[in-house]
């Protein structure tokens, strides 16, 4: 079988972790026996250019898989059209999510053109549910709905954290994220850490990452006076050393504005690390303790009381999610296999 993934964000030199979990989904087919072939390209021009050149090496997908609805669905769209080659959609963009909004104030007819490029695919598949009511909301309309989990990586299975519990060590509680403070809502974390330093510093809160807003984070933190060694700061982290952290910690805390997945929720349930977290992405399947909007934005002294709960009054062992197969590659690989199997034996 021959897949085309259609994408406008994927690793290149220039960045290498933008789209990195599309590349792990190409990655995942191609380990399930599929030729996977991909067109990472940021205009129409670009996208037309690149498919030219498969077509005059003699390569014909079997099925495309448009990761994205951009600019990207309109070839989806003609090699339907043109060919009777069917596509699927898996779709990560925020963008549908009333926080975000980017989708509601799109002119018209780009909003027509992404409802067009959704009724056409054969099955749309989105990272979480919150996504796909987004979407359904919106007014995008589908054959058929479905979801598929981002690739977790095997390392973060590998839980080698010491589970003994000392108390006389302080507890090690996690943030990581990507520093973008309207999505991620990290000034609303440390209002509610320094309201919990005031009565208890047995712990610490390491944040990992950078981002657009990290310097201005810092700058926040820095004004709130907070208890020497309280916070620590790692920037950013590889893949294996974040699981490295994991291993290590007491807690991982999410506290967005919103979320279409939340991969690390994911990676800290791979580990076996109690989750606190905002209700976005699929925190609602894997954190263990969910905190409300309005209590992770406006109330920190009640944020505080959730952060004390999930690093000293929950039970770590009733923490262990036995689900942990769903993140793996060889389970997403298997999924979107039978999407392009179910693709081609279905008259289109």
């Amino acid at each position: 079988m021959k897949v085309l993934f259609l994408t406008p964000w994927y690793p290149s030199e220039r960045d290498a972790m933008a789209g990195l979990f599309v590349q792990k989904h190409a990655d995942a087919v191609r380990a399930q026996g599929v030729e996977v072939r991909v067109i990472h390209s940021q205009t129409w021009r670009d996208t037309w250019r690149q498919w030219k050149t498969l077509q005059r090496e003699g390569w014909m997908p079997d099925v495309v898989q448009l990761n994205v609805i951009q600019k990207q669905g309109l070839l989806a769209l003609w090699l339907k059209r043109r060919y009777n080659i069917p596509y699927i959609i898996v779709e990560h963009w925020s963008g549908y999510l009333p926080q975000s909004g980017q989708f509601l104030h799109m002119p018209a007819w780009k909003k027509r053109f992404v409802r067009r490029v959704c009724r056409g695919a054969e099955q749309v598949l989105t990272v979480s549910t919150p996504l796909q009511q987004a979407m359904q909301k919106a007014g995008l309309q589908a054959q058929q709905w479905g979801l598929i989990d981002n690739v977790v990586d095997d390392f973060f299975f590998q839980n080698t954290r010491n589970t003994l519990n000392n108390r006389n060590t302080p507890k090690t509680l996690l943030h990581i994220s990507c520093f973008d403070e309207r999505a991620k809502n990290i000034k609303g974390l440390l209002r509610a850490a320094k309201m919990l330093s005031t009565q208890r510093q047995d712990w610490r809160l390491v944040l990992i990452g950078t981002g657009v807003d990290y310097d201005d984070v810092r700058a926040f933190a820095d004004s709130l006076d907070m208890p020497e060694g309280l916070l620590l700061w790692t920037g950013e982290l590889t893949p294996r050393e974040v699981a490295e952290w994991l291993h290590q910690a007491d807690a991982l805390v999410l506290s967005s504005r919103y979320e279409t997945y939340g991969v690390i929720l994911a990676e800290a349930t791979a580990a076996g690390v109690p989750i606190l977290s905002t209700p976005v992405g699929i925190a609602e399947e894997t954190a263990d303790l969910i905190v409300p909007q309005e209590i992770a934005q406006n109330k920190p002294g009640r944020f505080a009381e959730f952060i004390e709960t999930i690093l000293w009054k929950t039970d770590r062992d009733r923490c262990q999610n036995p689900n942990t197969d769903r993140f793996t590659a060889a389970t997403i690989g298997k999924k979107l296999k039978a999407a392009y199997d179910s693709c081609l034996h279905r008259d289109i």
